[in-house]
């Protein structure tokens, strides 16, 4: 967990790659190639690359029509931008319709840390899960990352991909095994089930390196895709060891771990934490800052489990 890569380089690298091996993916801009990891897109294929200005309401709209033709848009901008700004459109033009376009929300989460509340995007989840038929990734390394986007662009429908801002490090050999739906069990552990997802993912591994310090077995799993989420192996983890943790950087209410318990709370009872932000606006600081105000370092991630699992 050394080596640390930016997020958007990897995924603007991924869809370069793409590119070159499909003539049909073309990428839409509102404003924000480079910001996107995109730069060297425009200059590889001028003429599949379409600068809107900021108006993501009408980009999802114009990829919706591109969709139409035979086109794989891809359009990447600022996280709450691409969701909560255009949700009208991406329900109706995408969603409804479904058209295969894939919007990737960057700087997700808390990660455009300095512009405060209107710029985070610890929403998106809750309200892109409600769009029926659209599916939804947050990988949590390079590697997965550029995993994600090869996927999701082979994928035939929408697909949301959240990604983060700040380098990242590296948390899987190249060779990993990816399928979309499918979390990733990191270590195999029975006292715990600690699932992580996207930008925090990092730092639920290095809670898990802690609790395994202090003697307690975790099974750490890496959901990157949440629609649809794995619901076998979060059964499998209900089931096998009845105790759950759920880490991310979104709001408790309606992310990842609001998945997890609902299904838990449908088939098979288990007792849930979730981490996350709570029922209030996030501040704006440092990036590694606001993780730990929100509790989301990986020894925060720890002493609450700690409690957790001491509070029978």
């Amino acid at each position: 967990m050394n080596e640390l890569i930016d997020p958007r380089k990897a995924f603007g690298e991924a869809v370069i790659e793409a590119a070159q091996k499909n003539p049909d993916v073309v990428v839409l801009s509102a404003d924000s190639s480079s910001g996107s990891g995109l730069t060297n897109f425009p200059k590889l294929f001028p003429e599949r690359h379409f600068e809107f200005g900021i108006m993501e309401q009408g980009v999802i709209g114009f990829a919706s029509g591109l969709a139409t033709t035979g086109k794989i848009p891809v359009f990447a901008a600022i996280a709450p931008f691409v969701t909560a700004r255009p949700f009208e459109m991406f329900k109706n033009d995408l969603g409804y319709m479904n058209q295969n376009v894939k919007v990737v929300g960057r700087c997700a989460g808390l990660t455009y840390d300095q512009l405060g509340s209107t710029h985070h995007s610890i929403d998106d989840v809750a309200l892109i899960r409600t769009i029926p038929g659209v599916m939804i990734l947050s990988p949590g390394d390079p590697v997965t990352i550029k995993k994600s986007v090869h996927a999701m662009i082979s994928h035939v429908g929408p697909c949301y991909l959240k990604i983060g801002n700040p380098k990242m490090p590296v948390l899987y050999p190249e060779n990993i095994d990816f399928q979309l739906g499918k979390g990733i069990v990191m270590q195999e552990g029975k006292d715990v089930a600690l699932i992580g997802t996207g930008t925090v993912l990092s730092k639920a591994v290095g809670a898990a390196m802690l609790l395994e310090q202090k003697g307690i077995s975790v099974r750490l799993i890496d959901m990157h895709t949440l629609k649809p989420i794995d619901k076998e192996l979060i059964l499998k983890a209900a089931r096998e060891i009845g105790k759950i943790v759920t880490v991310e950087e979104h709001f408790i209410a309606g992310g990842m771990g609001s998945i997890v318990s609902e299904i838990c709370s449908q088939e098979f009872p288990a007792k849930i934490k979730m981490i996350g932000i709570g029922d209030f606006y996030a501040s704006n600081g440092p990036y590694e800052q606001l993780l730990g105000k929100y509790g989301l370092q990986p020894d925060q991630i720890c002493e609450t489990i700690i409690r957790f699992l001491n509070t029978e």
